[in-house]
């Protein structure tokens, strides 16, 4: 990766990291795992990328999605799709935003996590295992899916501007800086109500960075001795992704 080029985006699955590149082509590093992600060199075109556990979505500059990756429950089959401004994986599933503000999803629907048909103005999704969630333009949030330990449970949250989920949490960045949380708190994950000054956010397992104005890194949750290396970061920036508020 040392000799990558110059990104706009980063993703991850389980083993492999994923560059987007300033000419809309996706880097790879060395693909250790099951699924063939041999594909994505021929990709071109591509805005915007996410990743879940097992494959990778490709947003195109024409609305359009490509996927490469495991597709046993139909997360890959994102061909038909257009008018697309945004989109997230879950773990067995694939979530695109619409530009007027409609999501679709395909892929696995074991906890309801697909039903998204009925949602309308949303302006930002985030997905992960049996989970979708979209921010509406008016600052609430709506979740499909799974409720495991309440990690679903957003309808009273109110002045959010980003959302990001993950297999045991999910969390909101408010639009004065503060932060809310829900779900699992086995390693002190939901533990954010102190802070202040964040401008980005990120749900993982068990644990939740923040990115605060002054580009420092607080984060909350699993507690080793990598995920404590953060706490020195500095000088942290971030692109907004299409689709983000």
């Amino acid at each position: 990766m040392a000799t990558w080029p110059t990104l706009i985006d980063i993703a991850s699955s389980s083993l492999t990291v994923f560059g987007l590149t300033e000419d809309g082509r996706v880097v790879v590093s060395s693909a250790l795992e099951d699924w063939d992600f041999t594909g994505i060199n021929g990709w071109l075109d591509i805005v915007d990328i996410d990743a879940s556990y097992d494959h990778l979505l490709g947003l195109k500059s024409n609305g359009t999605v490509v996927a490469a990756g495991d597709n046993s429950y139909g997360e890959c089959n994102v061909s038909g799709w257009t008018d697309i401004v945004a989109v997230a994986g879950g773990d067995e599933h694939s979530v695109g935003l619409k530009a007027d503000g409609t999501v679709v999803a395909v892929g696995s629907n074991y906890f309801g996590e697909c039903n998204v048909s009925s949602w309308t103005d949303i302006v930002a999704v985030a997905a992960d295992l049996g989970i979708t969630v979209g921010l509406r333009k008016d600052g609430t949030v709506l979740a499909a899916g799974s409720n495991y330990k309440d990690r679903a449970s957003v309808s009273t949250w109110t002045d959010i501007v980003a959302v990001s989920a993950s297999i045991t949490h999910t969390v909101g960045l408010r639009s004065d800086g503060t932060v809310v949380a829900t779900g699992a708190n086995d390693k002190g994950e939901c533990n954010v109500s102190a802070w202040t000054d964040i401008v980005a956010v990120a749900a993982g397992f068990h644990i939740t960075v923040g990115v605060k104005s002054d580009g420092t890194v607080v984060y909350a949750g699993e507690d080793d001795i990598d995920t404590m290396e953060m706490v020195n970061w500095s000088g942290v920036g971030f692109a907004s992704r299409a689709g983000e508020a």
